[in-house]
């Protein structure tokens, strides 16, 4: 898979890595792929619902050790 830009967002609580998510996304061309790599636990719902909300798709998610990857592609 190819990912066309990641953000860290370790250390942040929600809702910071949705903030963040939401400023890349911005400035990515639609199909383009990014990654999220976050410590907070709530964020796997975080991310379900903020694609649910704004159309972009949810490609993936995992958790890792004590991360959580998420994968979002710009609508």
């Amino acid at each position: 898979m190819h990912i066309d830009k990641e953000i860290d967002t370790r250390g942040l609580n929600c809702p910071l890595p949705i903030l963040k998510a939401k400023k890349a996304l911005s400035e990515m061309e639609s199909g383009q792929l990014l990654k999220i790599v976050a410590t907070d636990g709530g964020s796997m719902r975080d991310f379900k619902a903020f694609a649910r909300q704004t159309g972009n798709e949810l490609v993936e998610q995992q958790e890792v050790g004590s991360e959580f990857i998420h994968v979002l592609r710009r609508r």
